[in-house]
């Protein structure tokens, strides 16, 4: 009967030096919290503009018929409201470092706009915008590869009604 009790002992003590070899890893990293609309890296948060013009990289500029067919609203929920003319659409946008932003898909209304309009060339560029400049109150969306800049200004506000 002693040899039943020993294997028991030296089964129990098997045990508890393997609690002892548990691995000690240091925990995960933290996960840095998104950015808000207050952060640095989200400025544009919150604001809406209008079409200025669009600058291409040989200099020629564009201009829409009307500013206010054309604008952008950045949502801080990371939401983008947009209206290309005789369109309004819905996407989203995201800013990881400073002066960068990239749209994801615009779902886009599909009406027809009348000629002359800004709309196709707009839609077009939408997922090529990379990097963006605040500057005298205007926003700068250029689109990479040197493909040009659309130059907006903060939309105004309706007088009230």
């Amino acid at each position: 009967m002693i040899a039943p009790r020993m294997s028991i002992a030296a089964f129990v003590l098997a045990g508890a030096s393997l609690v002892g070899c548990e691995s000690s890893s240091p925990p995960p990293p933290a996960v840095a919290p998104a950015p808000t609309a207050a952060s640095p890296m989200r400025p544009l948060a919150g604001t809406s503009w209008q079409l200025v013009k669009f600058t291409g990289s040989d200099g020629a500029a564009i201009e829409p018929d009307d500013r206010s067919k054309y604008t952008i609203t950045f949502q801080p929920d990371g939401s983008v409201v947009a209206r290309v003319d005789c369109n309004r659409g819905r996407g989203s946008w995201k800013s990881t470092a400073p002066n960068q932003v990239e749209f994801g898909p615009l779902a886009l209304t599909r009406a027809m706009c009348p000629p002359g309009s800004m709309h196709d060339r707009v839609a077009a560029d939408w997922g090529a915008v990379r990097t963006y400049t605040l500057k005298d109150g205007h926003l700068f969306l250029s689109l990479m590869a040197d493909g040009g800049t659309y130059e907006y200004e903060p939309v105004k506000a309706a007088p009230p009604s």
